[in-house]
């Protein structure tokens, strides 16, 4: 069984490629390795999977139909994990191409592959961000999504309804996983822990946004890949028939499942629990709400659950102290600074 990780040198796409590396399974990594942020933390994610045996690197770029298709001629691949995108709200606001490229043009690229090479399941990416402007918590799958608040979330929820389309049209059974959060060792360096985690070691003020009124289901990176390792054998299956205005069920092989650590933590706490692993008090400078935020997240995981018995496990004390200890070691910082 081939499994094709897209955006294998992400910080997700690395460590579920590793975990399937290590079940001995074949992986097919493909990135495009570009510079939104810092191409050789890419590269020495990517480093970590080369050695291994199983797994085939090639270097793609999703939005470019002739390379996908000259992969897929190329490989067999039976499974496909969907997490190549361009991430993060703020830099959508200056390059909102960019969103569309990867995220539309791309994952239509990914569906097509889907229909012509007879792939037997479809994970993709998708966000809590398509909650948008929702206020009812816990997010629920079965709640309406259908008002974000930033390009990357509409990208997001057009990727749903593409997936939906495309599954009913073709038949080919397609999984959509709504990320909350994530973060862990190896995480991007546009992502809150990161950038906290810089600032605070150089002695450099942190912004703190809607005055420190925010709270984030944060999930650890090891609980996300559980996740989606245990959902890769649950294939959805069509139900013809099947009526429904449930957004993330259908006649179709399609299902929609939330996956984060239910169990939403308030920003300043984070923040004292990072301060505690670094040793050091951060400055803080409180700022209004950005544009493209949102004030709460918080999922509810009682579908993905039911199908797989999935269960989040690391608490923001052991998270923290784990990402803590890798930044340190990979940027070669002393315990004592």
């Amino acid at each position: 069984m081939t499994t094709l990780v897209t955006g294998a040198a992400g910080f997700i796409g690395m460590h579920l490629a590793e975990r399937l590396l290590a079940a001995g399974e074949a992986v097919i990594g493909i990135d495009n390795l570009n510079a939104y942020y810092d191409p050789k933390l890419k590269q020495d994610r990517l480093a970590r999977l080369l050695p291994h045996r199983n797994f085939t690197f090639k270097r793609v770029e999703i939005a470019d139909p002739a390379a996908m298709k000259a992969l897929f001629t190329e490989h067999r691949i039976r499974r496909i994990v969907h997490l190549a995108a361009q991430a993060g709200v703020r830099h959508s606001f200056n390059a909102p191409q960019d969103y569309i490229d990867a995220n539309i043009t791309g994952f239509l690229n990914v569906l097509e592959m889907c229909r012509h090479h007879g792939i037997e399941h479809l994970i993709y990416a998708s966000s809590s961000s398509v909650y948008g402007a929702n206020s009812k918590l816990p997010f629920s799958e079965h709640d309406s999504a259908n008002h974000p608040v930033s390009l990357y979330a509409a990208t997001k929820r057009a990727n749903e309804l593409m997936a939906h389309t495309y599954s009913h049209l073709f038949g080919f059974p397609v999984s959509g996983l709504r990320f909350f959060t994530a973060y862990g060792p190896w995480g991007r360096p546009d992502m809150s822990l990161f950038l906290f985690t810089k600032a605070i070691l150089q002695g450099d003020p942190i912004q703190i946004f809607n005055h420190g009124d925010m709270q984030r289901d944060f999930t650890f990176v090891d609980d996300i890949v559980e996740g989606v390792v245990r959902l890769l054998p649950i294939v959805p299956v069509a139900r013809p028939g099947f009526q429904t205005s449930d957004p993330a069920a259908s006649h179709a092989p399609f299902r929609v499942y939330n996956i984060g650590n239910n169990n939403p933590v308030p920003l300043m706490r984070f923040i004292e629990v990072l301060e505690q692993a670094l040793g050091r008090e951060a400055i803080k400078i409180m700022k209004p709400m950005q544009p493209g935020d949102v004030q709460a997240t918080y999922a509810d995981i009682n579908d993905l659950n039911a199908v797989t018995g999935f269960a989040p496990r690391t608490s923001i004390e052991e998270g923290i102290a784990r990402f803590v200890a890798w930044y340190r070691a990979y940027y070669q910082v002393p315990a004592s600074t």
